[in-house]
């Protein structure tokens, strides 16, 4: 079982004590309607991980378990979210309606900056606590223990980046919200598929994706946050343990300069706009050469951390970058859309040059 996991089970012994909040348990029960026929209100929902759970036949509010979920969920449901995972980052208020920044936080059930909040979870008295991304070793394990203590529903649903369509699907079959989920579905269907194709029909550049404040973390071959990378580039990255955290692998400057990069990606709060005037970079031919960009971020980092639905966003403007003349499509319109449809949001013109000033993405 994940430490964290147990560490939340324990206070959860404590808060049992203290609260009467668990009435929000969900158990089997029957309800009469208006003309006094009964009606189940529980239903069984089969999650990712197999398992079995007795959900409400109609969720009204979710909880979510980290920001990978409170990405997917959002999209599909933002007026059932009891909370956030993670605060918004700061530039979310140029997107977001002010009732979502307000929402209270709940913490995260595995890694991150701080564990989940049971207190205010409990308050928040959600129909069920959704997990979404790459399933851990001790899920199974570790949600049937939360739920059993809890009384709330958890349930897991995978999310990749080539699946993203089914992520959806089955969300809306949780959530019974069928018609929300096929558009978000077809989306990430078609725009995996476009890129895809494109990806298929290039010679593939020889690039490195660099993190942190010196510019001396990779994200490496074959990472779960590499997915994109590696799908449309020759990710040189190549070390023996590649990293499961968004701020990848660290490397040292010989390392790099023996990469030899013909095109370099820089995410959001590296060394961007300082590495033209450094003398090591200075001799790789991508700086030299002017084929390096800041991936854009707002208002989450368009390539990952967390690697969640954005990347889907983060794949069309990455082969717009590397390879426009296959890549025929206007990039705004494209942004636009996902905005629209992810984020709920109507992106100006403006708004769009401000977040792809370093990445020369524009038409």
């Amino acid at each position: 079982m994940n430490k964290n996991v147990k560490r939340l089970l324990a206070l959860v012994l404590a808060l049992v004590m203290s609260l009467s909040l668990f009435a929000c348990g969900q158990k089997q029960q029957e309800d009469k309607t208006d003309d006094g026929t009964q009606t189940e209100t529980t239903r069984v929902f089969t999650d990712s991980c197999g398992r079995e759970v007795t959900v409400p036949a109609e969720i009204q509010k979710v909880a979510v378990s980290g920001p990978l979920a409170q990405m997917v969920v959002f999209a599909i449901a933002p007026d059932k979210m009891v909370g956030v995972a993670n605060a918004w980052d700061e530039s979310a208020k140029s997107y977001f309606d002010a009732k979502y920044l307000e929402l209270p936080l709940l913490g995260q059930l595995y890694g991150g900056k701080g564990e989940l909040n049971l207190e205010t979870l409990l308050a928040a008295a959600p129909d069920v606590v959704i997990d979404v991304g790459e399933p851990k070793d001790s899920m199974a394990e570790d949600l049937d223990a939360l739920q059993e203590q809890t009384g709330i529903p958890f349930v897991h649903i995978d999310a990749y980046l080539a699946s993203m369509d089914d992520t959806y699907a089955m969300l809306g079959d949780l959530l019974a919200m069928p018609n929300e989920a096929q558009g978000l579905a077809d989306y990430c269907r078609y725009a995996y598929d476009k890129v895809k194709a494109i990806a298929d029909s290039v010679e593939k550049v020889n690039l490195l994706y660099v993190t942190g404040e010196e510019g001396l973390n990779v994200i490496a071959r074959g990472s779960y946050h590499a997915e994109v990378i590696d799908m449309l580039c020759n990710n040189l990255a190549v070390v023996d343990e590649p990293s499961s955290k968004g701020t990848g692998n660290e490397v040292d400057m010989e390392q790099i300069l023996n990469w030899n990069p013909a095109a370099v990606i820089f995410a959001p709060g590296s060394i961007y706009s300082t590495v033209a005037d450094n003398e090591n970079w200075q001799t790789i031919p991508a700086i030299r050469d002017g084929r390096y960009y800041e991936v854009p971020m707002g208002p989450y980092n368009w390539m990952g951390f967390p690697p969640s639905v954005q990347r889907i966003l983060g794949m069309q403007w990455m082969a717009k970058v590397l390879y426009p003349d296959a890549a025929d499509y206007d990039m705004y319109e494209t942004t636009q859309t996902y905005f629209q449809l992810f984020y709920h949001c109507d992106l100006t013109a403006e708004q769009y040059a401000a977040l792809t000033a370093h990445s020369l993405a524009a038409d």
